[in-house]
């Protein structure tokens, strides 16, 4: 089991709509990117991923929005593989900011995915001992 891992993201300009808020479809961006990072600072790239002929694609995504971000905020992704299956994995995801204020929680499910069929596969042995050893 590990501590949560967590991925800065400043809010840009571009993140924000005319209100001057973050635009809600950019947060699932911050927690894609989180994802991606924690994938990296275990050592799986996905772009090795991808030349293996797999990749991961969100299943199902449950967000709670609890409150807006705005321009020039520095925000902590947190991210926690809770759930690892033969083809899937479960991540807690939380948006904060850096008082520990919560904008977003959400559960996201992802699938392995063999990219030259298009059909969910199994998770490479090796990547799932990774998620595995995280998992809480």
């Amino acid at each position: 089991m590990s501590d949560k891992f967590f991925f800065s993201v400043r809010v840009y300009y571009e993140d924000t709509d005319a209100g001057g808020v973050v635009y809600n479809a950019n947060y699932v961006k911050f927690l894609e990117r989180a994802r991606t990072e924690w994938l990296r600072a275990r050592g799986v790239k996905q772009s090795e991923l991808l030349e293996k002929g797999f990749g991961f694609v969100v299943a199902s995504m449950q967000v709670d929005f609890r409150r807006s971000a705005k321009l020039d905020d520095l925000l902590l992704v947190s991210s926690t593989i809770k759930e690892v299956k033969s083809a899937s994995a479960v991540f807690a995801q939380e948006i904060t900011d850096e008082e520990g204020n919560v904008y977003i929680r959400a559960v996201t499910k992802i699938a392995c995915v063999d990219m030259n069929r298009k059909r969910p596969s199994v998770i490479p042995q090796d990547i799932k001992e990774v998620f595995l050893s995280e998992c809480d």
